[in-house]
């Protein structure tokens, strides 16, 4: 019995039926596929004979391997072409919609299907990629599947999933100037943790969410996995219906309208019943920076790093870990911290309004020497939009390099790579060991404005204290 909040509403009028394990099969409305996870899985089916059941519902694009300076075929990287030709073949093979490079429409994922109106309000959407949560901006139910799950979708168009609880995160208020979606997502997994929203689906609601754009509501459900949740959403509004009306795929002239419909009456009721209710303030929440291995180690800008003895026991360890790696001090503080590399990009921070964001503040400064930055789009849409803007020409003559759309040095499964104990400011999504190509690397994440402040001073810096011209 439905329990009134989108979640539950959606989950429901997509159940197949209850399987003997006590888990929910649940119809995937629409299967987003890339070069990484689907190899595998188009080759489980060819050993077992089965067709893909819906191809209409799956749409592929590139995006983890392609390079980003030279984008010319075939790829320098023999294993990123054998994994593109591998691509080409299965979605041609299956009659599968494929956004393919110089197509006009390739992009990482979760850029290109909802700028493109495919990602909708009440939709159920599976992709062999963890942050496929950020489809929840929408109103969807979206998750992240490993290989088998990819397979299990392309054959049957189901998933088996146990039921998520719901907890609901209410943020209210205004942001201060300099505070970014990215920032309150990091708060709230710092203050929630990294494994607190595990068996959870998390529903953001609050006037600070209201006041979102589509694409920052993006950035927030983007890091849902990162604190735990298997997906996070935000109920549609009028926001979500402007930003979706005349794209690509949504619906046109009266189906639009019947839409809007629809969409509203999934909206969880006033007196839904969650599992459970956390409330932030806006204005507790400053720009935001990792200082360690998992993205729950953060701090506000103006606060110093932890001391060791005011943790947690479970929290010293891993902290002792982050302390070692990061080549940190407890106690001290972060801003100051020199900088190698600088990132902004990915499906977290690479769409039209975060390049808008960084370029504003890029604009009449210069790249601090010794510092290498970049700038990666994070479709050829964005790309095309950013240029059209003049977004290159600030970027370039900042001393940022402007390169093509793609994954880039988010996990870095091309040529974008840290080199050796590199530390590098990004607003991607991800700080592990490792995360950014080198096993020594070193990752800071931050709004993309805090990676250009960084860019500039060639070290941690508050954004709020550089001059806009």
């Amino acid at each position: 019995m439905s329990k009134g909040t989108l979640f539950d509403k959606v989950w429901d009028l997509h159940t197949v039926g209850t399987l003997p394990s006590g888990q929910t099969q649940l119809f995937i409305g629409l299967h987003l596929i890339h070069e990484v996870t689907s190899p595998q899985a188009f080759a489980m089916l060819r050993e077992r004979k089965i067709k893909v059941l819906y191809p209409e519902r799956t749409v592929a694009t590139v995006d983890h391997i392609v390079p980003t300076e030279n984008q010319a075929r075939p790829f320098a990287d023999s294993l990123a072409e054998e994994m593109i030709q591998a691509l080409e073949k299965n979605t041609e093979e299956n009659n599968i919609r494929f956004f393919n490079t110089h197509s006009g429409n390739q992009g990482i994922v979760h850029v290109i299907a909802p700028e493109q109106g495919l990602t909708q309000p009440g939709m159920t959407i599976a992709c062999g990629d963890s942050h496929t949560s950020t489809h929840g901006a929408f109103g969807a139910i979206a998750f992240g599947i490993g290989t088998s799950q990819v397979r299990d979708v392309l054959a049957s168009q189901t998933l088996s999933l146990t039921k998520l609880k719901v907890r609901k995160i209410e943020v209210n208020g205004d942001l201060a100037p300099g505070v970014y979606a990215k920032d309150v997502i990091l708060h709230i997994i710092r203050k929630l943790g990294v494994k607190g929203g595990v068996g959870y689906a998390y529903e953001y609601s609050g006037t600070t969410f209201e006041k979102m754009s589509m694409e920052e509501r993006m950035t927030l459900c983007n890091m849902s996995i990162e604190g735990g949740a298997r997906c996070g959403y935000v109920n549609p509004d009028d926001v979500t219906y402007n930003y979706l009306k005349d794209k690509d795929f949504a619906p046109k002239g009266e189906k639009w309208e019947e839409a809007i419909k629809w969409w509203n009456s999934l909206r969880s009721d006033e007196d839904a019943e969650y599992d459970d209710v956390v409330t932030f303030s806006a204005s507790d929440i400053e720009p935001t920076v990792t200082w360690g291995i998992t993205p729950g180690q953060g701090i506000g800008i103006s606060e110093s790093l932890p001391i060791l003895d005011e943790l947690s026991e479970s929290d010293r360890e891993i902290a002792l870990q982050a302390f070692e790696y990061m080549q940190l001090q407890p106690g001290e503080s972060l801003k100051g911290t020199p900088i190698d590399v600088c990132f902004v990009g990915s499906c977290t921070n690479g769409r039209i309004s975060d390049l808008r964001e960084a370029a504003k503040f890029a604009k009449g400064h210069k790249v601090a020497q010794n510092v290498k930055a970049f700038i990666v789009p994070g479709s050829e849409r964005v790309k095309q939009q950013a240029e059209a803007e003049g977004l290159h020409n600030i970027f370039i003559n900042a001393g940022f390099e402007w390169r093509e759309p793609g994954c880039s040095m988010c996990l870095a499964m091309n040529p974008d790579k840290l080199q050796g104990s590199q530390i590098s400011a990004s607003s991607s999504n991800r700080n592990f060991k490792g995360r950014q190509g080198s096993a020594q690397g070193r990752t800071l994440l931050m709004s993309p404005a805090m990676v250009v402040a960084a860019a500039i001073n060639g070290k941690v810096a508050d954004v709020r204290d550089l001059e806009v011209n």
